[in-house]
């Protein structure tokens, strides 16, 4: 594999989970660009957010995405949520590999898995439980038509991590 692998999907879709396991299956590094911009920054996604704002952040996301889009080595990159939402995010992904998935999961799915994380996500901390369904519903059908651009689209409802690895694979092969 001398290709980038490029997972993306809303937030608790499992992008970090899945690319590390996959990484390691394909014996390739993984990064993940939230990761990738706490070093570079040397702040906290959620300080950065609080500090400098969304705009500041999201020019930097791509800037930091160009950067690991650009380096010559084949690896695993899981983008932030909503990486490809922002510039040309999409273009650059699809330009720089034939390999990108959209990890993709019903709100349900997500609202249980990021209530107990909410504290550590910026966009939803501030949220009750109930006004953060309708946040999910809201931002999920507003980044459908982003995460759609991905190479391939893999309903990821019911799978195991090391199912939907699988199945990624599965494409790649």
């Amino acid at each position: 594999m001398d290709e980038k692998i490029i997972l993306l999907g809303y937030m608790g879709s499992g992008k970090s989970t899945i690319g590390k396991l996959l990484a390691h299956s394909l014996a390739l590094p993984f990064e993940d660009l939230d990761d990738f911009i706490t070093r570079k920054e040397g702040k906290e996604i959620s300080e950065i957010f609080a500090q400098k704002g969304e705009i500041y952040f999201r020019k930097q996301e791509v800037a930091y995405l160009k950067e690991l889009l650009s380096s010559p080595s084949p690896m695993v990159i899981a983008l932030g949520g909503g990486t490809p939402c922002y510039g040309k995010a999409m273009e650059l992904v699809r330009a720089a590999s034939p390999y990108s998935f959209y990890l993709q999961l019903p709100t349900a799915v997500l609202m249980a898995r990021l209530l107990p994380e909410k504290e550590q996500r910026p966009l939803i901390a501030h949220l009750s439980q109930e006004d953060m369904e309708e946040f999910l519903n809201k931002h999920l059908f507003e980044r459908f038509p982003f995460y759609t651009q991905a190479h391939f689209t893999l309903p990821c409802h019911g799978l195991s991590p090391e199912q939907i690895v699988e199945k990624i694979k599965a494409q790649i092969k």
